[in-house]
């Protein structure tokens, strides 16, 4: 479900702005997957479990907000 809405604000924001406001907000979804691994593997987990992790915390965080 966060996956579909972060595609449909994205497509939205693309075809009724334009194409950079779907880039930063493209930017913005990999910037706190990047952080969120980052600070995963610091704390020393696999990498497997870091990507599970991050997709997963980012995810239930940028929906908080919904």
């Amino acid at each position: 479900m966060p996956i579909l809405v972060w595609t449909g604000l994205a497509c939205f924001a693309y075809f009724v702005y334009n194409p950079l406001v779907a880039m930063v907000l493209g930017g913005l979804f990999s910037l706190s997957f990047i952080v969120g691994f980052g600070l995963r593997r610091k704390a020393r987990h696999s990498v497997r479990c870091s990507v599970y992790g991050a997709l997963g915390g980012m995810l239930d965080k940028s929906m908080a907000g919904f």
